[in-house]
């Protein structure tokens, strides 16, 4: 039988997983350490080929950037394979897909000069934004120098096309005039554990739920398992907006690392329906929630952690982080994902 999958209105083309920092809190567990395997020009083509046409803009217009329209490059971090970032640009452009902006760490921001001519670049090939990531993660790998220096030029450059995620966290740090990096551990003596979430978004899910869990706990609650069974996963799991769609063709469900739809090399041919009896994971995910994925892991030899899970997408991923070290389940890949967990 076969499954109608979403057909994406916005989304995330990840270029690479491998990232200069190994942040606590990553959903997509990128760091260093990873295989870079960087996409293929020719995977590029096909990929934002079958994206053009779909791809909505901002309601503010097709050259305004906003986070659940349009597409953004992203990792992993993307500066750390320049040239390919530009090609990327340039192959968008050239099919008109709207509302196109980076995603960065801004790692790669040493001076005024280079920061200035990479973005002025980036522009000139036709990319209409940019977004820089802000939080107490990135800031124990990223001098904060840098992102300053980075959000300033990047006004220069791309105007209110820039967006800093996530600004709390930005005020924040300009208050505590932090100008380096500091561990967290270090940060938390300027502010209270138990207020660094708070006025943020936070997603329980990918490396924070196994990296993060001493620093979390008192600020999220463990709960059994019975807990999330009949939470439902879709609409989000179904959505729209806000996919993504990796290196190595993955057609990635939200921000749901380690788990794909298909090919989105063939995207059109992946939208006329997957036959879902052969990727048992996505059917017990959209018909039965976790219910029934937690009852067929159990079959597998799956035991309920004892100390509990802090959402249900914590759940959902040690499920799945067991499931692939017993059996080649083609819908959960890339298989390296679940080795950068913790």
């Amino acid at each position: 039988m076969k499954r109608q999958i979403p057909k994406p209105i916005s989304g995330g083309l990840i270029l690479s997983y491998k990232c200069s920092c190994r942040c606590l809190h990553c959903i997509y567990g990128c760091s260093p350490e990873w295989s870079a395997d960087w996409i293929s020009e020719n995977n590029l083509e096909k990929i934002l080929s079958g994206l053009a046409g779909k791809i909505k803009p901002s309601p503010y217009g097709s050259e305004i950037i906003s986070l659940n329209y349009g597409l953004h490059f992203t990792g992993g971090e993307p500066f750390l394979n320049y040239e390919l970032l530009c090609r990327a640009v340039e192959i968008a452009k050239n099919l008109d897909i709207p509302s196109t902006f980076v995603e960065t760490n801004c790692f790669w921001c040493t001076d005024d000069k280079l920061t200035r001519e990479r973005l002025r670049l980036l522009k000139e090939k036709g990319l209409d934004g940019i977004m820089i990531s802000v939080n107490p993660f990135y800031l124990e790998y990223v001098p904060f120098e840098r992102t300053e220096r980075a959000i300033r030029i990047s006004y220069e450059i791309f105007g209110e096309n820039l967006a800093i995620y996530q600004m709390e966290y930005y005020r924040r740090f300009k208050d505590f005039g932090i100008k380096d990096r500091i561990l967290l551990e270090d940060y938390f003596k300027m502010e209270k554990k138990e207020l660094f979430l708070e006025n943020v978004e936070f997603l329980l899910m990918g490396r924070a739920v196994y990296k993060l869990s001493s620093k979390i706990e008192g600020v999220f609650p463990r709960y059994p398992a019975p807990r999330f069974l009949n939470e439902p996963c879709v609409p989000p799991f179904l959505r729209t907006w806000h996919n993504h769609f990796d290196n190595y063709g993955n057609y990635i469900p939200g921000y749901c690392g380690g788990i794909s739809f298909g090919d989105c090399r063939n995207l059109d041919r992946l939208l006329e329906g997957i036959e879902i009896e052969n990727y048992p994971i996505l059917n017990f995910l959209m018909d039965e929630n976790l219910e029934g994925l937690f009852k067929f892991a159990v079959d597998f030899g799956y035991k309920e952690s004892p100390d509990g899970y802090f959402s249900r997408c914590h759940l959902c991923l040690d499920i799945r982080k067991y499931l692939v070290e017993k059996k080649d389940f083609k819908e959960l890949s890339p298989k390296e994902f679940y080795m950068h967990l913790e």
